[in-house]
């Protein structure tokens, strides 16, 4: 009885370790496979782009229009540097009452603005002033006192301003003066 179970022993090792190389054999040939099939897909995917790309002279579904780009301020004033710091980006959407005079106020790093309805003028301290309308752009002052006046319809504006945490996009002044 000793001996069958002997040999009933090894006749399990041995299977198992037939199994052992089957199944290894069975992985690397599954692997290849796997492989294979990566590199199809890959390249089938490579080649359908090909016969799907749109003819040279169909017009992209993409359009950019810059709208505005520049290194100074709508007066023409420089822009010198960011604000030190984290950055932080804050876009904000102003809807401002016909006829407002807003209050004299200056910003503390460059900002951008888009117009999206009604008219603005933009006035400095000493009397230097720009008008602006719905689909323009534009770049505001840094460091310099100056006041929005708005037309004779409700003006939707909005500004980017590239900041810093924890700093105020707008400094009203007290002066009210002018």
């Amino acid at each position: 009885m000793l001996r069958s179970i002997e040999r009933n022993a090894e006749w399990r090792i041995g299977a198992l370790h037939g199994h052992c190389h089957r199944t290894q054999r069975h992985h690397t040939e599954h692997r290849r496979k796997l492989e294979s099939m990566k590199f199809l897909t890959a390249s089938l995917f490579v080649l359908s782009s090909f016969c799907y790309a749109a003819p040279p002279d169909t017009p992209s579904p993409v359009k950019v229009e810059t709208l505005l780009q520049s290194a100074a301020s709508w007066d023409g004033t420089p822009y010198k540097t960011y604000p030190s710091g984290q950055p932080q980006i804050t876009v904000l959407k102003y809807t401002i009452a016909a006829h407002t005079t807003m209050k004299w106020h200056t910003h503390p790093f460059p900002n951008s603005g888009y117009i999206l309805s009604g008219e603005l003028t933009i006035e400095k301290k000493d009397g230097t002033k720009k008008h602006f309308v719905a689909g323009e752009a534009l770049t505001e002052t840094v460091d310099s006192v100056h006041r929005g006046i708005t037309g004779d319809q409700p003006l939707v504006l909005v500004v980017f301003y590239a900041g810093t945490p924890g700093k105020a996009v707008t400094i009203p002044t007290n002066d009210e003066s002018h």
